[in-house]
C-alpha cells in the first residue's frame, strides 16, 4: 500500500496519551507529512500540531485522515463515522492501524466506494506474496532485532535512517508494522502475513537495490519470546541482513506479557540471532546494541552502556539520549 501525504492526524476523543501512540509516532518521525491534529470533543491527548477542522486541513493540501489512536475495544464509533464519512466526501483518503477495519464498517465503506475515495487498513496486507527463495540480492539491509517485544525496534531504524540521511548515505526504513507504515507511507504489517509468506513478504519489502543502499528493516518480536519468535525468524531470512543492531531495555524483569520467562542473556541473544542469519546471509552481524535506558539514571545508562559496550566489543547506546551515531560509524568504518 502506498499512503498519499501530507496527512491530518486524528486524535478522535483519545482518553488519554498512550492511546495517541501511532499518531505520537508519525509526528515525531514525519512532522512534516502532517498539517494538523484533529480532536474530538473529550479528547485529552495532543501530539503537539496545530487544530484543524477538515476543512483547514484540506485547505492546507492535506491527502489522508490517519486515524492515529487506539480506542477501546477497536470499534469504530457513531461519533467517529459522522467525522470520517465527511473526510471522504471533502476529498481525502483514509489510513487506520486499528484491528477493526475501515472496509469493514459499511457506511465507511459505502461511502468511499461512491466517492471513488481508498481506505487503508495497515494492519491488513492487501496484496498476496509469494515464498521466500533466499537468493542473494544487491544492496546492503541492516535488521534491528530485540530481546523481547517492544524495546524500540522501530525508533531505532528511523534513527539510523535519519542518521545515514545526515551523512549523505542512500537509505530507506522499511515498515513491517502498523505505525511504521503510517510513517514510511508503505511497507507490509508482517504479523498479519501467513506465516510461510513472512520471508517473501520481507524479500519483496526490501527488493535488489545499488550496491550503496541500505534498507533499514523494522524488526518484530524476538526469537526469544514464546508468542512471537516466528515472525522474528521469518525477518531474519526474507531480510538477508548484512547487519544487525540489538535492541534491549536493561532492567525488564521479564519478557513482556510472559511473567514467566525471564529476558535471554544478551550474548546468546546475539549468537542466536547471527546463526539463523547466516542461512541467507552468511556475512551477518551485529554492528551495535540499542538500547531504552527510559528507566535508569544518568549514572545508571552509563554504567549499563558501558558494561556491555565492554562485554561485546560494540558500540552500545540509547538512540533517544545519544542518537545512533556510533552504530553508523561502526557500520561504514
Amino acid at each position: 500500500m502506498s499512503i498519499a501525504h501530507p496527512y491530518i492526524l486524528f486524535l478522535g476523543d483519545a482518553p488519554d496519551q498512550l492511546a495517541a501512540k501511532t499518531a505520537n509516532g508519525v509526528a515525531m518521525w514525519r512532522r512534516s507529512w502532517c498539517v494538523g491534529q484533529l480532536r474530538l470533543a473529550g479528547c485529552n491527548a495532543t501530539v503537539g500540531l496545530p487544530d484543524v477542522t477538515l476543512e483547514e486541513g484540506v485547505a492546507a493540501g492535506a491527502k489522508t485522515l490517519v486515524v492515529g489512536v487506539a480506542n477501546r475495544g477497536g470499534r469504530i464509533s457513531e461519533v467517529w463515522q459522522q467525522t470520517l464519512i465527511k473526510a471522504l466526501e471533502l476529498g481525502l483518503d483514509l489510513a487506520s492501524g486499528l484491528h477493526n477495519r475501515l472496509s469493514a464498517v459499511p457506511a465507511v465503506r459505502e461511502a468511499a466506494q461512491r466517492l471513488d475515495r481508498s481506505l487503508f487498513d495497515v494492519r491488513h496486507p492487501t496484496r498476496e506474496f509469494d515464498v521466500g527463495n533466499g537468493e542473494p540480492r544487491s544492496g546492503k539491509r541492516l535488521l534491528t532485532v530485540g530481546s523481547d517485544c517492544s524495546v524500540g525496534k522501530m525508533f531505532t531504524s528511523l534513527a539510523i535512517e535519519r542518521e545515514m540521511r545526515a551523512r549523505g548515505m542512500r537509505a530507506d526504513f522499511r515498515a513491517t508494522g502498523q505505525t511504521g507504515i503510517l510513517i514510511a507511507g508503505d511497507g507490509v504489517s508482517v504479523d498479519a502475513v501467513v506465516s510461510d509468506f513472512i520471508s517473501g513478504a520481507t524479500e519483496w519489502l526490501s527488493p535488489a537495490n545499488d550496491d550503496d543502499h541500505w534498507d533499514l528493516i523494522e524488526g518484530q518480536g524476538s526469537l526469544f519470546h514464546a508468542s512471537f519468535a516466528g515472525v522474528s525468524l521469518g525477518l531474519l531470512h526474507g531480510a538477508q541482513p548484512h547487519a544487525l543492531v540489538l535492541c534491549h531495555e536493561p532492567g525488564r524483569p521479564h519478557m513482556r506479557g510472559l511473567p514467566g520467562y525471564k529476558l535471554p542473556d544478551l550474548g546468546q541473544c546475539i549468537e542466536l540471532n547471527e546463526r539463523c542469519a547466516h542461512l541467507t546471509n552468511p556475512a551477518a552481524r551485529t554492528v551495535g546494541i540499542a538500547c531504552n535506558t527510559s528507566g535508569l539514571d544518568a549514572a545508571g545508562t552509563d554504567r549499563a552502556l558501558g558494561e556491555l559496550a565492554d562485554r561485546f566489543g560494540l558500540p552500545a547506546v540509547d538512540p533517544v539520549k545519544h542518537g545512533v551515531g556510533p552504530i553508523v560509524d561502526a557500520l561504514v568504518g
